[in-house]
């Protein structure tokens, strides 16, 4: 069985957020477990308050919040410094 590459709707896609800033969004099992992945990305990076909602019927949590890159903290200036793009930056099979 193969799976079939998706090839992302422009007129569906999000709004690209200003340069130097990202959208994030965490689907956890918990509340309490997204909150605590946008804990650590507060540490590295300013951000806006982060949004919660409803993920499904099974009782998840997504979690909305947007970064600004352009004056990190460490651990993450840091690690912007030494990475590069590679062939894994590129959007995954179920991504669209």
């Amino acid at each position: 069985m193969t799976s079939a590459h998706r090839t992302p709707n422009p007129a569906s896609a999000d709004p690209v957020p200003r340069a130097g800033r990202a959208d994030i969004r965490v689907v956890a099992a918990s509340p309490e477990t997204a909150r605590r992945v946008a804990e650590v990305l507060r540490h590295c990076f300013d951000s806006t308050e982060q949004r919660s909602y409803p993920a499904g019927r099974e009782g998840g949590t997504r979690l909305h919040l947007t970064v600004d890159t352009t004056q990190p903290a460490e651990p993450a200036r840091s690690w912007l410094a030494a990475s590069r793009a590679s062939v894994a930056d590129r959007p995954q099979d179920d991504e669209v």
